[in-house]
């Protein structure tokens, strides 16, 4: 934490400008409130039924309760019984990072992604239509997401070579990571938090998804290009400038590609796939993919020709990255400790059922998608989010009428386009930061895009719950 600036001599010290809160001290206020209201709020409780293995709310009978408001050390019994509950989840996300971290030190994705750039230079749509297709799919299973910032840098190489514009390089790098992001098909973060929370199979609902996402990504692109195509023609059309291409440099373009990588890259892939198989043949769970990471990341090492402790340590080094989201599932969860042992959680569930009980289904999901999107401003970590809003979301699509799959995906899509223009979004403010736009212009030029994620969103989600989308 840096110290206050102050004037030499004077002594007098001059004041700190206000900063965003961090997301820790957002949850912490956030269970704090969730301390108050255990005071303020009736405890209930509704009566539940198993179908097909799910415990599931039956509407209409809820009914008070007797509950105890929580104390000064229910506090901070929440915060350690909320790490403990949610250990599965967060060695999920530790373990994902180690394993990516593996194989992004062994200049696979480095080296894939520059292959790629050089075989399509000169064709800018194919090189546009490309890298963006490479990192939408990296956000899409949960490769790249927050670690797109460094390959921002590479993406302002490419748009100079192009003569395109900062923009342009964000677009094709954190803007394509997002838009896969959004869908999030294979997603251990997000998808998979989230229907482990939901008590649904795990990746369950993937070919809707899989559809989503070529809808989104393709219009990403098509958005891009379109904008790209227009700096060609008249590059005075650009909201922050062309890049000087002089700058660039042809050893920035180069990076080996060598057959180890093309092997690591080939592994991953077939690993992937092979647990999708393993979730619906063999029942993996959240606990299975967390272990599965292990092995990841030490079979890439040895493909990357790592020696034994350089695996270890790089593995360690992938954790490391991603201890600060790994332990807001904690602190998220510990919110909902509070609030089940107080027993609330059912009559916040109820309190929320009332106002969309009078809507139709369809309707609802949207509503529950706007909810997520708003909470995202306040909460801007996907994991942490599904961990707060899951266990509402839940039963709540129980008691309206729509799948628990449709749930899961409404907070999908609520976390995953805000992501993409709220200032609180870390990785967005430090890309843009790593490509000198300015948030202003940003915000300017994804809007209109963003509204046509909105639609597509809203699209999918009145079909989910019109076919009844569930574990297919």
């Amino acid at each position: 934490m840096s110290l206050p600036y102050r004037t030499l001599n004077t002594g007098v010290e001059k004041k700190r400008k206000w900063e965003m809160p961090d997301t820790y001290v957002i949850l912490f206020a956030v269970l704090l409130l969730a301390v108050i209201s255990t005071y303020l709020v009736p405890s209930g409780a509704f009566e539940r039924e198993t179908v097909d293995g799910v415990e599931r709310v039956i509407p209409g009978t809820y009914s008070e309760v007797d509950g105890s408001p929580a104390g000064f050390m229910d506090i901070f019994l929440a915060l350690q019984e909320g790490m403990i509950q949610s250990a599965g989840l967060i060695f999920l996300v530790l373990f994902a990072g180690g394993a990516f971290e593996v194989v992004e030190r062994s200049g696979a994705i480095k080296g894939g992604i520059l292959r790629a750039v050089n075989k399509t230079r000169g064709k800018e749509f194919w090189l546009i239509s490309v890298v963006s297709i490479l990192f939408a799919i990296g956000g899409a299973v949960g490769v790249i997401a927050n670690a797109v910032i460094p390959f921002v840098a590479i993406g302002v190489i490419i748009a100079r070579a192009m003569k395109l514009d900062a923009i342009v390089a964000v677009s094709i790098t954190f803007g394509a990571t997002f838009a896969g992001f959004n869908v999030g098909f294979l997603n251990p973060y997000t998808v998979g938090i989230a229907q482990s929370i939901a008590d649904i199979p795990l990746f369950s609902g993937m070919l809707l998804r899989i559809i989503a996402f070529v809808v989104i990504v393709g219009i990403t692109i098509y958005y891009t290009w379109s904008y790209a195509k227009k700096l060609l023609n008249d590059p005075t059309k650009s909201l922050v400038g062309v890049l000087d291409e002089k700058q660039a440099s042809e050893d920035e373009l180069k990076a080996p590609f060598t057959v180890r990588h093309k092997w690591i890259l080939a592994f991953v892939g077939a690993a992937l796939l092979f647990f999708i198989y393993a979730t619906i043949e063999f029942k993996w769970t959240i606990n299975h993919m967390a272990a599965f990471f292990i092995v990841i990341g030490i079979v890439s090492g040895i493909i990357a020709g790592m020696n034994y402790n350089k695996v270890a340590m790089t593995f360690l080094d992938g954790c490391q990255k991603l201890v600060y989201g790994a332990l807001i599932i904690g602190v998220a969860r510990a919110v909902l400790i509070v609030m089940e042992n107080a027993k609330i959680l059912d009559t916040a569930v109820n309190a929320l059922s009332i106002p969309l009980e009078g809507l139709s289904p369809v309707f609802a999901a949207l509503g529950m998608f706007v909810a997520n999107g708003v909470l995202n401003f306040l909460v801007p970590s996907g994991s942490g989010q599904a961990m707060i809003a899951m266990p509402i979301l839940s039963p709540l699509a129980d008691m309206v009428g729509i799948t628990r799959q449709v749930a899961v995906q409404a907070y999908q899509f609520g976390d995953g386009f805000t992501n993409s223009i709220f200032p609180t979004s870390g990785p967005l403010m430090a890309s843009l930061a790593v490509a000198g736009v300015p948030w202003i212009k940003w915000a300017k030029w994804m809007l209109p895009l963003l509204l046509i994620w909105i639609v597509i969103a809203v699209i999918m989600l009145s079909v989910g719950v019109l076919i009844g989308w569930g574990p297919v």
